[in-house]
Formats: structure tokens, C-alpha cells, sequence
């Protein structure tokens, strides 16, 4: 991603944000005239004090004095109760506008190409998802609408003060340039402060989110203490990024009280005098102390609006550079593949994750309706990138694959993945049932139909040995389960589906004797009477292949049956022996 400008105000980006209003115009509006109202009604308060103490107070009008204290806290409710609404419409907008960013964000990942997350760190994208779309919240409730109001009060309490009287104004606004010159540089210094927070943020959850996934690898390896070292260096950089931005406030916060104290006290040192003089009324000198002080509390306010603006503008610039990739794969199919019947054909086909280094080098194959095709290879010959390729995970780069006779990019993405089953050997399962893994919470697969399908691949007895069966928690990435007990909750999944084609990544190199046995009559199961193409570990399950396809360095270097590929006494035979070799060092 490109660098992040961080300008304290990008009209083309708050434009965008405001996009999202829309849909509530109506919360929009009526915060907008709340927040008008109240810019009026505030400076009514000072007058009101000024005209009690000249008129009645000074008189001693006891009568007059009651009634006017009524008048002052009825329009102290009515102002309470306008800010409680400006307050609450203001959050209301900023929370639903979010929830449509967030939802928007989401949709946008789920369509983007496998080749996006691989370069990109998930605890930089949960930091967009989450945090950065949380700060965008409070532009409506702390930031552009409480600018507007806090101008708005600015300009209302001086017009009022110029009206009362315009030397005691002179005098009040004394500093004003001083305080002005201030926040100017507050302003700046404080920009990179919060572009750097907004950066260490996004490393810290990127490093957390990994190494907490990563747990078990970084104890197996005893690297506890040097993890711990990177994770103190990397926050100690985010307490440094934030400590700066909180020195600059632990400046300017007491620069403001210091110039208004300053404010009030030369008011109070000539304006008293000329009261002496009968110049100005006491009244109009407590109602100017009462005006600097809504004019200095603003402008205080308004450097730190200014400052969850520009928090706002950096997260929304993040936000909108994800939404502005284009990582999709092209959905252009017209094609339904609800009736497919299942052959496969590769035609000279090249593919490099890169665009440069090919894994995939003139790859040419055809599996008929209801075969099993069988890749053997290295690690790295290119055998996973097949079937990322014909799922349309990746796009290739040169030479046609097609499905009975049809280009796989004229089918409808959705629909030609539905009608593609996978079975990889890296089982994701989320933390959720059993029952709500398998079926992946679609309501159109009922749990009578998860429970055939465990039975005729064998695994509800297992199933059924834990708590609660079907609705027994796996926790996260299926925590609680065996590496084979995962492998066969795939197996299940792909079964409910009931996939046109089967892809299966035969993973059982690192699973038990038993659990294998399972797999494999699973394997038999699901590969019957339908279009199937495995990737083998063990060169034994898969003797009964109609086709193997042998791979090295992403060229095809053999092909045929077992007995054929045995027969040519070649890299196949090699790798039969070596794996052979292996299980009886094994048994020894």
C-alpha cells in the first residue's frame, strides 16, 4: 500500500465519508440543526446574568430576582436537553455509518483474490476492520459536526460581545492571536504524532494475531524470551507514538488556561476601574468573564476536534485504499455449473504467483466424467497450484482449463466453487459446533443430512463420543479435535455439498494408523462415481487412479496408471521404492 498523506483535512476523502450518510439524512439533519440551535442559545445564559445583577440584583428587586432565576435554569434544562439529543443523534450517525463501512469492508474482502492475503498481514486487516473503522465513528460524534458547533458558538458569543460592548471585547479577545498561533502549532506537531499511533497500531495486532496463531510453533522451538523481545520492542514503539501525542497535549492544555486567565485578569484589572468610573456595569463584567470563557473552552475543544478529524481522515484514507484495491477475481460467467457433469481438461497451461517464476510450465491433462486423477510430486512441482487453478483462487496466466468443453472463467464464480468440493490437508475450522463447521451454517443442509453424511463416511461414532455430539464445540481452528478427526469433519463437509467435481488433498502422512483407514475408505466414498483429482502422500492409496500424473519443477514428467508408471521404471517407480523404504525403517 501507498503512504498514508495524513493531511489534517482532505476534502475528497471527508466527501466520501459523507457518502455514507445517505441513507440517514434525517439523523444527519437534525444533529446538524441541534448543533445550530444550541451555537444560539448558549450565549443567552451570560445576558441573562448581566441583566439579573444590573437590573435586580444592584436594585434589590427580590421579586424580579426569583423569576429570573426560574427563567436562567429553565433555559440551563432546555440546553441539557438539546446537548443530550445533539449528543445522542451524533453518535447514532457515527455508529450506523460505520456498521455500513465495516459490512462494505467485509463484502469487499471476501471477494478479493487468495493472492491478496498472502501479502498482506490478517492483523493489519483486522486493524482496518476494527480500530481504523471505530476512529471514522467519531468524526460524527467528536469531530466535523462538534467543529461546525464550535465555530458556529465562536462567531455567535464574539457577534454578541461586539453588540454588548466593544471595548470590553477588545480587551477579552487580547490573547486571542497568542492562543491562535498556539493551536497552529499544536496542530502540526500533533499530526505525525497520531499517523505514527495509527501505524504502531496496526504492527502490534499484526504481530499478536500471527504469534498467537503461531503459539505452539514458537514453544515447540523454545523461542519464548525472543518473541517476548520483539514484542516488547514493537510496544514500546506504540507507548513512544502515544506518549508523544500526550506531551503535546500536556503543553497546550495549560497554554490555553494560562492566556485565558490572562483574558479574565486584564478584564477584571481595567474593566473594574472603569466600573469605579461608572464606565461599565458589574453586569457586563461578570457576563465577559462569562463570554471568555465559552470563547476560550472552544478553542481549546476545537484543536483536539481537529485532532480526532485528523485521526478520522488517516483511518478513512487506510479504509478506503482497501476498498480501492482491486484484488477480485473478474466474475464475468454466464454460465450455471449446477449441470456439469465433470470433465476436466487443462490445455497448455502457465502460472506464476509472481508473473515471473512459473510453478506451472505447458500443463496439458484431461480427466473424464467420474475418473480419478492422481498428482504425484515434490514439494513445490505444482501440485497444489492444479487445484487452486481450477477453483479459480488464482488466475493462470497462459493456455485454456475447461469444464465440459467450457472455459471455467464463462461459469459463474459462485456457482462453479459451489460445485467444486475441497478437501484440503490444512483443515480451517471455526470456533462453532460440529454440526455448524460441516455445514457452514447453511440453513439449506439440516442436521439429519450432517448425520447421514458422518455415517457413510465414517465418523459418527467418533462424533458421538463427545459432549453434546453434533453441537460439541471445536473451539478455534478445531482446537479440541485430532489432526484425523478434522480431516474426516472436511470429508463430511464435502459430502453435505455434494460437489460435481471433488478435489482432495490426501492428507495422511501425520495421522494414525486408524484414523487413516477412516480417510481412505472416506476417500472411497466421496471419489465414487464422481470427477476426482487427488494430491497423494501415500503412493499406496492411490494405486486405483485412473490416471496419475507425476510433476517436477511444474512440467508433467510422467503419466499413467500405477502398473503403467511402474512399468516405465522411472521418477514414479523411484519415488514408490523410496516411500517403501521409509515404511519399513518405519515398522523396524
Amino acid at each position: 500500500m501507498s503512504s498514508i498523506t495524513g493531511r489534517a483535512f482532505d476534502f475528497k476523502i471527508f466527501t466520501r465519508i459523507l457518502s455514507y450518510v445517505k441513507p440517514y439524512r434525517k439523523i444527519f439533519y437534525s444533529t446538524l440543526s441541534l448543533t445550530i440551535i444550541i451555537a444560539f442559545v448558549s450565549p443567552v445564559r451570560p445576558w441573562l446574568v448581566q441583566y439579573t445583577l444590573d437590573q435586580y440584583i444592584i436594585k434589590h428587586n427580590a421579586g424580579m430576582l426569583l423569576q429570573m432565576t426560574m427563567a436562567m435554569f429553565a433555559l440551563l434544562i432546555f440546553e441539557s436537553i438539546l446537548q443530550f439529543f445533539d449528543t445522542y443523534f451524533a453518535n447514532l450517525l457515527g455508529q450506523s455509518v460505520i456498521k455500513d463501512m465495516r459490512v462494505q469492508l467485509y463484502k469487499h474482502l471476501l471477494q478479493f483474490r487468495l493472492k491478496y492475503f498472502d501479502n498482506t498481514a490478517i492483523g493489519t486487516l483486522v486493524t482496518r476492520a476494527i480500530s481504523d473503522i471505530q476512529t471514522i465513528a467519531d468524526v460524527f460524534s467528536q469531530g466535523f459536526l462538534e467543529i461546525l458547533g464550535d465555530v458556529l458558538k465562536l462567531i455567535v458569543v464574539i457577534v454578541v460581545m461586539f453588540v454588548a460592548d466593544w471595548r470590553l471585547t477588545l480587551i477579552s479577545l487580547s490573547t486571542i492571536p497568542v492562543l491562535l498561533f498556539a493551536t497552529y502549532i499544536f496542530k502540526n506537531a500533533i499530526k505525525s504524532a497520531f499517523q505514527q499511533v495509527r501505524t504502531q497500531v496496526a504492527r502490534l495486532n499484526a504481530f499478536v494475531q500471527e504469534h498467537i496463531s503461531g503459539m505452539n510453533i514458537v514453544q515447540i522451538f523454545n523461542r519464548e524470551k525472543e518473541e517476548l523481545r520483539k514484542f516488547e520492542k514493537i510496544n514500546a514503539a506504540h507507548r513512544e507514538a502515544n506518549i508523544k501525542s500526550i506531551w503535546h497535549y500536556s503543553v497546550f492544555f495549560p497554554v490555553v488556561e494560562i492566556l485565558s486567565s490572562i483574558s479574565i485578569g486584564l478584564l477584571i484589572w481595567i474593566g473594574a476601574r472603569e466600573v469605579l468610573k461608572g464606565e461599565f456595569t458589574l453586569g457586563s463584567i461578570v457576563a465577559f468573564i462569562m463570554y471568555i470563557n465559552m470563547l476560550f473552552r472552544p478553542i481549546r475543544q476545537l484543536a483536539d476536534r481537529f485532532n480526532t478529524l485528523q485521526m478520522g481522515m488517516v483511518s478513512s484514507e487506510r479504509v478506503f485504499k482497501i476498498l480501492d484495491t482491486h484484488e477480485v477475481i473478474e466474475n464475468k460467467g454466464t454460465h450455471d455449473a449446477e449441470a456439469i457433469s465433470g470433465k476436466i481438461e487443462f490445455k497448455n497451461v502457465w502460472f506464476a504467483y509472481d508473473k515471473e517464476n512459473y510453478v506451472l510450465k505447458d500443463v496439458s491433462f484431461t480427466v473424464k466424467q467420474g475418473e480419478t486423477l492422481a498428482l504425484v510430486g515434490a514439494t513445490g512441482s505444482g501440485k497444489s497450484s492444479i487445484i487452486n487453478l481450477l477453483n479459480r483462487f488464482y488466475e493462470y496466466n497462459k493456455g485454456v482449463i475447461s469444464i465440459d468443453g467450457i472455459d471455467i472463467r464463462e461459469y459463474e464464480l459462485g456457482s462453479l466453487r459451489t460445485n467444486i468440493g475441497v478437501v484440503l490437508q490444512d483443515v480451517f475450522l471455526f470456533s462453532d459446533t460440529i454440526a455448524n463447521n460441516i455445514s457452514l451454517n447453511n440453513p439449506n443442509i439440516s442436521l439429519q443430512q450432517i448425520e447421514l453424511a458422518a455415517q457413510q463416511v465414517g465418523a459418527d461414532n467418533f462424533i458421538k463420543n463427545f459432549p453434546n455430539q453434533y453441537q460439541y464445540n471445536v473451539m478455534e481452528r478445531g482446537a479440541t479435535l485430532s489432526v484425523g478427526q478434522r480431516q474426516l469433519l472436511s470429508f463430511i463437509r464435502a459430502y453435505v455439498y455434494n460437489p460435481k467435481i471433488l478435489v482432495l488433498d490426501e492428507a495422511t502422512s501425520s495421522i494414525d494408523t486408524e484414523s487413516e483407514i477412516l480417510i481412505q475408505n472416506a476417500t472411497d466414498v466421496l471419489t465414487k462415481n464422481r470427477t476426482s483429482i487427488i494430491i497423494a502422500h501415500r503412493l499406496s492409496t492411490i494405486q486405483k487412479a485412473n490416471k496419475i500424473l507425476v510433476l517436477e519443477n511444474g512440467k508433467i514428467i510422467e503419466s499413467g496408471t500405477h502398473s503403467e508408471l511402474l512399468a516405465l521404471n522411472g521418477h514414479y517407480k523411484h519415488l514408490v521404492d523410496l516411500q517403501f523404504r521409509e515404511e519399513e525403517l518405519e515398522v523396524n
